[in-house]
């Protein structure tokens, strides 16, 4: 498989220009993105989710083979810290159920004040692979989770292990051009994301920053594991740039990325106008 490269979101106002067609209505941005990406991590289902009809429009505004990566509501990951998943955590795979065969990862992200809890983490991970997922994939018992952990405490060996149990992937994260995660690898798959880079003009990262991890991304994982790539430094179009470099820069090591918007003049309009 190639490493799927992306974006975290795709409605930014500043994106206008960069690239959305200054004309385009924002109710089309979605079809523009992802005529232009095969993957995207949905964070703002973070702050609230979704019903299953959105998921399942997006479903249908987008091609096949396009995969959505789905961040976890706050609800389960900050206020819950992962106690009682049950109901939170069913109630977001019901909804992203929508998706179908476009639902990709579901992202874990624990806030910074939340200590390691292997319990905690152990229960929540059985609870996202017992709900049952055959509408979505067939053949499958459980949808694919990153955890990306904040706090230092959670750098064990039992957390690893734990992980690695579960074939949940630790998130790896950089942030100004240095892994703010450890780097471990717990499963067959992996997810990456950048939140903020030290070039110029700020948030963008440099060529030197990006090949580094490209260098891990192929030291760590061969080249038929899928590799979910999202960049987070969304502000003047900084993680459009980005991302077309990064994978540049893949294909240039020899392995396969997925297709992203090349920076510069913005994209058709999909619609024709």
């Amino acid at each position: 498989m190639p490493v799927l490269v992306g974006t975290s979101g795709w409605q930014y106002r500043d994106w206008r220009g960069v690239l959305y067609p200054p004309g385009l209505a924002q109710r089309s941005w979605l079809e523009c993105y992802a005529s232009q990406y095969a993957t995207v991590e949905n964070n703002g289902s973070f702050y609230r989710l979704p019903t299953k009809e959105t998921f399942a429009s997006w479903r249908a505004r987008t091609p096949a083979g396009f995969v959505m990566a789905v961040k976890a509501s706050r609800y389960l990951t900050h206020v819950r810290r992962l106690r009682d998943p049950a109901e939170p955590a069913g109630r977001l795979l019901t909804a992203a159920a929508g998706l179908g065969d476009r639902l990709g990862p579901v992202l874990l992200q624990l806030p910074p004040n939340f200590p390691a809890d292997p319990g905690a983490l152990d229960e929540c991970l059985r609870e996202f692979a017992q709900f049952p997922m055959a509408s979505v994939a067939p053949g499958s018992s459980g949808v694919r989770v990153a955890v990306e952990f904040r706090h230092d405490s959670w750098w064990s060996d039992e957390i690893r292990e734990l992980l690695t149990r579960h074939n949940a992937a630790l998130c790896w994260a950089d942030r100004l051009g240095h892994p703010i995660t450890s780097l471990w690898r717990t499963a067959d798959w992996g997810y990456l994301r950048f939140h903020e880079g030290a070039a110029q003009p700020w948030p963008r990262y440099g060529e030197r920053a990006l090949g580094s991890w490209v260098d891990r991304v192929s030291e760590t994982w061969p080249d038929d594991a899928d590799v979910f790539v999202f960049f987070n430094n969304d502000p003047g179009g900084a993680a459009i740039c980005d991302a077309a470099a990064f994978a540049s820069l893949v294909r240039r090591a020899g392995r396969q990325a997925t297709p992203t918007a090349e920076p510069g003049e913005p994209v058709p309009d999909p619609s024709g106008r």
